[in-house]
C-alpha cells in the first residue's frame, strides 16, 4: 500500500477516502466528516498556521487522508496476524469499533494546531471532544460512545513526541503520523533555501509503502534517493516507534534507489 495525495486546487474541497470494506458504521462517520463544514474550516486554519505562518509541512486534509489510510492499513494487518485491538481486549467491543477509533484519531489528532503549535496535542483534546460526539451521535449508545471518545482522545494525546500509547489503536496512529514523510510532503524547508540535515533528509524520501511482513505483521518500506534520508528514519520515525507498543510487530527497511550518489548505505533496518 502506497498513499500519494496531491493538495487540492484552490477552491477545491478534498474528501477523505478510505477502503471501508464491510464497516457501514465507519462509512457513515466518514460521510459525516466529509459533510462537516466546521471540521473542514478547522483543517484550513491549521494549514494556514502550519504552512503559511510557520513554514512547516502540510497539516491540512491531505495529511489526514494519508495518516488515516496508513493507520487503517497497519491496524488491519495487525488484526489479520492475530493482534487483538485494545477495544476488543479491554471492553469486548469489535474490530470495526477499533477501526473507528483509529480513523477518528487520525483525522482529528492535530486540531489544536488551529489555535497554536505549542502544546497542540493537548489543545487537540478540547477541540476534538465535541466533534467526536457529533460524528458518533446516533450511531452508538451513550456508554459505548463514551468509551470510543476516551480511546480516541487517548490516541490523539499519545501522538506527541513524549507520548506513551497504552492501546494498540493509539500506537498505530502515532506511527502512521510519522510516516507522512515523502519529499512532496516535506519539501518546504528545502525549497525555501534552508539547507540543513532536516530539509535535505526530508527531500530524500521518495516513497513509503506498508505491506504484510515476512517476520513481523507489518513491513514498512522506505525508498530514498539519498543517504541523508536515514536521518528521517533513525531520528524521527524511530522516536515515534519507540514506546508505541508496536515495536515487536513492525519492521522498517530503508533502501536507496538509483545511482545518483555514492551509496554509503544500501539497506538500513530498524
Amino acid at each position: 500500500m502506497t498513499i500519494d495525495a496531491d493538495p487540492p486546487a484552490p477552491g477545491q474541497r478534498l474528501e477523505i477516502r478510505l477502503p471501508l470494506r464491510h464497516n457501514p458504521v465507519l462509512q457513515k462517520i466518514v460521510d459525516r466528516v466529509n459533510a462537516d463544514e466546521e471540521l473542514y474550516a478547522l483543517w484550513t486554519v491549521m494549514n494556514v498556521n502550519a504552512v503559511t505562518r510557520l513554514g512547516m509541512t502540510d497539516h491540512g486534509p491531505v495529511h489526514f487522508q494519508i495518516v488515516s489510510n496508513m493507520a487503517l492499513k497497519m491496524l488491519r494487518l495487525l488484526m489479520e496476524s492475530g493482534v487483538e485491538p485494545s477495544l476488543a481486549l479491554h471492553f469486548g467491543m469489535t474490530k470495526e469499533d477499533a477501526e473507528t477509533v483509529v480513523v477518528l484519531a487520525s483525522l482529528l489528532h492535530d486540531l489544536g494546531m488551529s489555535i497554536q503549535r505549542s502544546d497542540h496535542e493537548l489543545l487537540s483534546l478540547f477541540v476534538a471532544a465535541p466533534i467526536i460526539d457529533r460524528l458518533l451521535d446516533g450511531l452508538y449508545e451513550p456508554g459505548p460512545r463514551a468509551i470510543l471518545r476516551s480511546e480516541t482522545l487517548h490516541a490523539i494525546i499519545s501522538h506527541r513526541s513524549d507520548g506513551r500509547p497504552m492501546t494498540v489503536e493509539a500506537g498505530v496512529v502515532r506511527v502512521a503520523d510519522a510516516l507522512d514523510m515523502t519529499k512532496g510532503r516535506s519539501r518546504i524547508g528545502f525549497e525555501a533555501g534552508e539547507v540543513n540535515i532536516h530539509s535535505i533528509s526530508a527531500a530524500s524520501i521518495e516513497q513509503v509503502e506498508i505491506q504484510a511482513g515476512a517476520e513481523k505483521p507489518v513491513h514498512i518500506q522506505v525508498r530514498m534517493s539519498n543517504s541523508a534520508g536515514i536521518y528521517q528514519i533513525d531520528e524521527l520515525l524511530k522516536e515515534k516507534l519507540r514506546g508505541s507498543g508496536l515495536e515487536s510487530y513492525l519492521e522498517v527497511e530503508a533502501a536507496i534507489e538509483g545511482e545518483t550518489e555514492k551509496k554509503l548505505v544500501h539497506v538500513f533496518k530498524l
